[in-house]
């Protein structure tokens, strides 16, 4: 071992990777993923999708243009660790105003710099992702092993980043859109804000009878964090609202609607993360780049059983990117339409459930 690196990261299988630390220096299980974004650091750092997790970012230099406040995706960041090649801890940029190992120490997000990405992105790539301790370079590899066979992924992330009570957004004379939060990203709520909607947010576990109370024009279901089979109360409130209101998910949001028709989920070898992925809109046969950050798809054959179509396939490995109940004005995407960070070519799915409302 180098004696300029004082932390590492030991995976489940016994690999080792050693760094320099930056951010918060707290020892860490958690599961380790890649992103391959070359911008949007922050937004990435801020997302709750990134709960529980390490993110190795295929990106070599990270931290470079700071933290901007109006960038976050979220108020407290709950990532659980960055593995970066290089960070820059002094950015520059007119907007910055702190910069990320600051924010992550503030935040209790533990960084790894110096790190071989290259080869642990490969590994993640070639084996899947997997539990990583993150601990002082000098932790003898036996009781981090052992540390790690020991462990017990916790499944309530969802419940930890949704919000506690209700509360509004915007003050629009347009629609009134009840967006339930399983780990909601502000863009999210920026980009209905932008059509003039009436935004109520209401926890992960709102009943059915609580959201009907609201009079919503439409109903919103949002990303987060996690297995969407950890949320049952969710997918039955979705459930029993089917039919009822025109109805748009994305990520887990997307998830948890399939789910409710009666569809499958299954986890994915490492997920799909980062700012570059096609995605093919069948009806159109238009290609959009899209913005993701997911472990687990629906079974594109367990669609067969239920009312949904598919509508969107992603054309890196062919798994299903979109569905739709034209019945009931219910659909949703696997990806990210309101970007941050990420491409805009997906924004017209918010038009078209302004759409879906108006029509209702």
């Amino acid at each position: 071992m180098n004696g300029a690196f004082d932390r590492k990261i030991v995976l489940a299988d016994g690999q080792e990777y050693f760094g320099r630390a930056f951010g918060a220096r707290e020892e860490k299980i958690l599961e380790i993923v890649f992103n391959t974004s070359m911008v949007g650091y922050q937004e990435i750092l801020s997302d709750p999708s990134y709960t529980d997790q390490a993110v190795v970012m295929t990106y070599p230099l990270i931290g470079n243009y700071g933290m901007a406040a109006e960038d976050y995706e979220c108020d407290i960041p709950s990532v659980g660790a960055m593995i970066v090649r290089e960070y820059n801890a002094e950015p520059s940029h007119w907007r910055s105003e702190a910069c990320l190992g600051d924010v992550m120490e503030r935040y209790g997000v533990a960084g790894v710099s110096g790190v071989d990405t290259r080869k642990l992105n490969r590994s993640i790539r070639d084996y899947g992702s997997r539990l990583a301790l993150i601990t002082d370079a000098d932790t003898p590899t036996e009781i981090c092993l052992n540390k790690l066979s020991a462990f017990t992924p916790p499944k309530d992330a969802v419940s930890r980043v949704s919000c506690k009570t209700a509360w509004q957004s915007g003050a629009g004379g347009g629609f009134h859109v009840v967006a339930v939060d399983c780990g909601m990203k502000k863009n999210i709520v920026r980009s209905l804000e932008a059509r003039d909607c009436r935004v109520t947010v209401v926890p992960w576990n709102a009943t059915a009878e609580t959201i009907r109370a609201l009079r919503p024009d439409g109903i919103f279901l949002s990303n987060g964090p996690g297995d969407p089979t950890d949320v049952p109360e969710t997918v039955r409130t979705v459930k029993a609202l089917l039919g009822d209101y025109p109805l748009f998910g994305i990520c887990l949001g997307h998830q948890i609607l399939s789910l409710a028709y009666g569809a499958k989920i299954y986890k994915l070898k490492f997920g799909h993360r980062g700012g570059n992925h096609p995605v093919k809109r069948l009806s159109t046969g238009k290609i959009e780049i899209t913005s993701q950050n997911h472990s687990y798809a629906v079974e594109r054959n367990s669609l067969d059983d239920t009312p949904l179509s598919l509508t969107h396939l992603n054309l890196l490995d062919g798994t299903v990117e979109g569905a739709a109940c034209e019945r009931d004005g219910a659909f949703s995407v696997q990806y990210h339409p309101e970007s941050a960070p990420g491409p805009q070519d997906s924004a017209y799915l918010f038009d078209l459930f302004l759409h879906l409302m108006e029509k209702n």
